[in-house]
């Protein structure tokens, strides 16, 4: 089966398969010659880029702004490991869905309807709405905090901001939204002269960035579901959505994977060093000052910068603040449309015209209009949707990864793309610590008295855990390998790999679980239902009582 056979028959959009069109540069469709010099692997790699940019600068968004520098007021840099240990968690799950849609042709949501079924999918994808609609709320909250500090009015802005999200991404020129999101990733670099102005101990910071620690003297629960909120902030669930619908538009194949790692590594290094730089430069500032643990929100990191370091870092922070709110909308918004198109097969493409995918831009702009409402309308409890934000993408994280370790072991989805043994034990053993650390943090809403030793009891027991669904991945990676239809020969993987494409969806066999993976997810199906009713049941109890 040739590449451009496979590329018009396994996609679910037309517009999915063609030429790269990318911010810095072009690829043809047919230009399959080999990449032999520096400048020619550069000229590819400049019109690969972007995806993993636009991802990972966009997770770092108005939630990242509060959690990391909540972190750096309240316990300096101590907490600065746990961005350290986050970095192989993120390039490992991205990378995974790098190649799911280099292969597939096809989104996220599409193939878990495919390969688990309607109950699964659905559930999915409801999930995706309600927290996608809820994080777009917290962009909008953020926009009004940097708005007010930069003293502009607040319905005039956020009226503006939501024109600007919906317009960057109704040109239908993929280019045009691309070269968008590169100047907004640009833009996040404003904290890296904050940093230089605040100029912190770099060499506190990379001890406490290098080695684990605790800080003195603060509870542990506290601190426990700080460590709770910056895992679910930098690896967030529509991330996996976003990408892998992304690089299917972008029409990247297996060929440019490479290339694509390479962007997903920039992106990382980008997330890494603006979280570094909030908590590092909150620490310094308020290092014995009265607001040092009384964190109130990136309002309140402004006003401390412009009392502690002066007026220009601490506009910057607030035009960062802006930037990222902007980028984190476009990007969730994105996120939910590709997934509703991609489930009930309507044209859902950014080379398109908004007349030429009226569902597709609709669910886009549905959502920007729905957030950037509810943020201006009087009495709505922004607090509390910030709150449920941050405790229902802790609760549902680890299916989002569940679903996607089982993808990328399906032989009949990525052939010879299938994760390897050593990647499928890390990968296990991160879905374990994600149930766990969701776990800690469902236990802390529904109960905020929540002692030490059940805290610690929840490690131990989540460490149990982790070997078990170490090995319930390990035996089904050896039960998916039993067709032999799928088994590739050293040399055939080397000839097969940039070429190989998913077959068409209907020409798939249903996808096989083993027994253990099969327990494993009724197991989860019951976590989700149970955490995720009786944390909604907390909110609603909060908001009745607000009232």
């Amino acid at each position: 089966m040739t590449e451009t056979k496979t590329t018009r028959t396994a996609v679910l959009d037309a517009t999915h398969a063609g030429d790269i069109h990318g911010a810095f540069g072009s690829i043809a469709r047919d230009d399959v010659a080999p990449r032999s010099t520096f400048f020619a692997r550069l000229k590819t790699l400049l019109a690969i880029v972007g995806p993993g940019l636009i991802v990972m600068v966009g997770d770092n968004d108005a939630g990242a702004f509060g959690t990391y520098t909540q972190a750096g007021q309240n316990y300096g840099t101590t907490l600065l490991w746990t961005l350290m240990l986050l970095i192989p968690v993120l390039y490992v799950n991205q990378e995974m869905v790098v190649r799911l849609g280099a292969v597939t042709g096809v989104g996220h949501a599409r193939l878990i309807f495919e390969r688990f079924g309607k109950f699964w999918g659905a559930f999915s994808v409801i999930d995706l709405l309600l927290l996608n609609a809820l994080t777009i709320v917290t962009e909008f909250i953020g926009i009004t905090l940097a708005l007010s500090y930069l003293g502009l009015s607040q319905f005039w802005g956020v009226l503006a901001s939501a024109a600007i999200v919906m317009i960057a991404v109704s040109t239908g020129n993929f280019r045009r939204f691309e070269r968008f999101g590169i100047v907004l990733v640009v833009g996040s670099l404003l904290l890296v002269p904050v940093v230089l102005m605040v100029h912190p101990p770099i060499g506190q910071v990379a001890a406490d960035f290098f080695v684990p620690k605790m800080p003195e003297g603060a509870r542990l629960s506290e601190v426990m579901l700080l460590i709770v909120a910056i895992v679910g902030t930098t690896v967030a669930p529509w991330q996996l959505f976003f990408q892998q619908s992304y690089i299917v538009d972008k029409r990247i194949t297996p060929r440019f994977i490479r290339y694509e790692r390479m962007d997903l590594w920039i992106g990382i290094v980008l997330v890494v060093v603006g979280a570094v730089a909030m908590i590092s430069f909150c620490a310094e500032i308020f290092a014995g000052q009265p607001e040092f643990g009384n964190y109130t929100d990136a309002l309140g990191t402004a006003v401390g910068l412009e009392k502690y370091a002066g007026s220009l870092p601490a506009a910057l922070f607030a035009l960062a603040l802006l930037d990222a709110c902007i980028i984190g909308a476009a990007a969730v918004s994105l996120a939910t449309a590709y997934a509703i198109g991609d489930i009930f097969a309507v044209k859902h493409s950014l080379h398109r015209k908004p007349w030429d995918a009226k569902g597709f831009y609709a669910v886009y702009c549905g959502l920007i209009v729905l957030a950037a409402g509810l943020v201006l309308t009087p009495g709505t409890p922004l607090g509390l949707l910030t709150n449920a934000v941050q405790t229902l993408a802790g609760v549902l994280l680890p299916s989002a990864t569940v679903f996607l370790l089982l993808l990328c072991n399906d032989r009949h989805i990525l052939g010879p793309w299938v994760n390897s043994t050593r990647l499928n034990l890390f990968t296990g053993t991160v879905v374990a610590g994600l149930v766990m650390l969701s776990a800690i943090l469902t236990a802390a809403v529904l109960f905020p008295d929540l002692s030490e030793e059940w805290i610690v009891g929840i490690l131990i027991g989540g460490s149990l855990l982790a070997l078990t669904v170490t090995a319930a991945v390990k035996l089904y990676e050896m039960s998916s390998r039993r067709n032999a239809m799928f088994r590739f020969k050293p040399y055939q993987l080397r000839l097969s790999r940039d070429t190989w494409r998913m077959p068409p969806l209907d020409q798939l066999p249903p996808a096989r679980l083993s027994p253990l993976s099969r327990i494993w997810m009724i197991v989860l199906r019951g976590y989700l239902v149970v955490a995720a009713g009786l944390v909604l049941l907390r909110i609603a109890q909060l908001a009745t009582v607000g009232v």
